[in-house]
């Protein structure tokens, strides 16, 4: 008796593709297409594991989705504080000439 042959999930492909895509020609939206589809994969093959495939390509693209996320903040967060500091001592220097 032969298995049903699962097909592997177009969303799941999706999510690898605009995952890469995040981290190369499309930084915002890319990231965010990859975590949408990625979570959108999982749970279509979740409801027909029977069916569906590609659970490791739609986690692959939601780790890079999520990755390329994070560090875009923490780059924000760096720039602000470093900015921040540089201006903070800029205006320290600046009161002790008074």
């Amino acid at each position: 008796m032969q298995s049903p042959v699962r097909q592997t999930s177009g969303t799941a492909i999706f999510s690898l593709v605009a995952g890469v895509l995040g981290w190369t020609l499309l930084p915002f939206l890319g990231s965010l297409a990859a975590i949408v589809s990625g979570h959108m994969a999982r749970s279509q093959i979740r409801r027909a594991p029977d069916r569906l495939d590609g659970d490791g390509l739609a986690i692959a693209g939601l780790v890079l989705g999520w990755a390329s996320v994070i560090i875009a903040v923490l780059s924000v967060i760096a720039i602000v504080v470093f900015f921040g500091g540089l201006a903070a001592i800029l205006a320290f220097l600046g009161q002790q000439h008074y």
